[in-house]
C-alpha cells in the first residue's frame, strides 16, 4: 500500500500547569527535510527526536513543533526589580514621564527579567514522548488515506493507457498496410519496371524498421509492473518512478516509429495520462 509524503498530524498533552500541543507537517520532497521548533528547555532531546521521526516518516519536507501554553500560576520569569529600578531612574534624568510608560520602557531593557532554566522532568518527557508517537501514528494514518487516493487515480490512468494501447495494437496492420501502399504507389509513379521479388525484400526490410512488437510487449509488461507494485507491502514513490521512465521510454518509441497520424494520436493521449501519473508520483512516499 502507497503511502503519501502529504500528511498531518496533532496531539495535545494536558499537565496539571501547562498545555503542549504536538505538530507535524509533511510535504513532498525528495530526501528528508526536517525541521523542529520547540521551547529551549526541550532542546537537549532534539537529536533523539530527529532520530524518531526519520524513522518513522522517512523522507518528505517535514516540519515539526512543539507548543506550550502555561495554565498554572508557576512561571520561570521573574521581575528583576532593582534593576528596572535603575533603569526608571536613569531614564527620569532623560525625560520627565509618567511613572506608567517609563516602566513600560524599562522592562524592554535587556536583564530587566529573569528567567530560570528547569531541568526537563523525566515522567513530563515520557508523556511528551508518547504524544509524539500518537502525533505520528496520526500523521501516518493521513498519509495512508491520501495514498490510497493516489492509488485508485494511478490505477485509472494506468488502465487508460492499457485501453489505448489494445487500440494501437488493432491499428497496427492498418498501418503496416498504408506504408506498403504508399511505397508501392510511389515506385509506381515513377514509371520505372521493378523486380517484384527484389521489392518485396526491400519492402519488408523498410518495414521492419517500422516493427513495434517489442515496444508493445515490453510496454504492457511495465504496466503490469506498475500495477502489482502499487499492491506491495512497502511504499516505493522512487521505484514506481523508474517504472514510469520505462513506460514513457516505450511510449516514445512507438510514437517514433509509428508514423501513421491515428497511431500518434493515440500515442499523445498516452503520454497525457503517463504525465498525470508522474505529477502525482512526486508525493509518492
Amino acid at each position: 500500500m502507497i503511502h503519501s509524503m502529504t500528511g498531518y498530524g496533532k496531539s495535545v498533552l494536558q499537565l496539571p500547569t501547562k498545555k503542549i500541543t504536538i505538530e507535524i507537517k509533511s510535504l513532498n520532497s525528495k530526501n528528508l527535510d526536517l525541521n523542529a521548533r520547540m521551547p529551549s528547555i526541550y532542546r537537549e532531546k532534539e537529536l533523539s527526536l530527529r532520530k524518531l521521526i526519520a524513522n518513522e516518516l522517512e523522507r518528505g519536507k517535514i516540519d515539526f513543533s512543539i507548543y506550550v501554553e502555561m495554565t498554572g500560576e508557576e512561571t520561570t520569569t521573574q521581575l528583576n526589580k532593582s534593576v528596572v529600578k535603575q533603569y526608571i531612574k536613569q531614564l527620569k534624568e532623560v525625560v520627565d514621564g509618567d511613572e506608567t510608560e517609563l516602566l513600560k520602557m524599562a522592562v524592554r531593557f535587556p536583564d530587566a527579567l529573569n528567567t530560570e532554566r528547569d531541568d526537563i522532568d523525566e515522567d513530563e518527557w515520557k508523556s511528551i514522548l508518547s504524544e509524539v508517537n500518537v502525533a505520528l501514528k496520526n500523521i501516518d494514518t493521513y498519509r495512508l488515506d491520501e495514498g490510497k487516493a493516489l492509488e485508485a487515480d494511478f490505477r485509472i490512468r494506468l488502465k487508460n493507457i492499457e485501453v489505448l494501447l489494445e487500440q494501437v495494437i488493432e491499428l497496427d496492420p492498418e498501418r503496416i498496410n498504408g506504408v506498403r501502399e504508399r511505397l508501392r504507389k510511389g515506385v509506381e509513379e515513377l514509371k520505372e519496371k521493378v523486380d517484384e521479388n527484389r521489392f518485396e525484400q526491400e519492402l519488408m526490410f523498410y518495414i521492419e524498421k517500422f516493427d513495434i512488437t517489442e515496444e508493445k510487449v515490453r510496454l504492457k509488461n511495465h504496466l503490469d509492473y506498475f500495477n502489482s507494485a502499487l499492491s506491495s507491502d512497502d511504499s516505493n514513490g522512487k521505484k514506481l518512478g523508474f517504472i514510469g521512465q520505462e513506460i514513457g521510454r516505450e511510449i516514445n518509441t512507438i510514437g517514433s516509429k509509428s508514423n501513421y497520424a491515428p497511431m500518434q494520436k493515440l500515442v499523445v493521449q498516452m503520454k497525457d495520462e503517463l504525465e498525470k501519473i508522474k505529477e502525482q508520483l512526486l508525493n509518492v512516499l
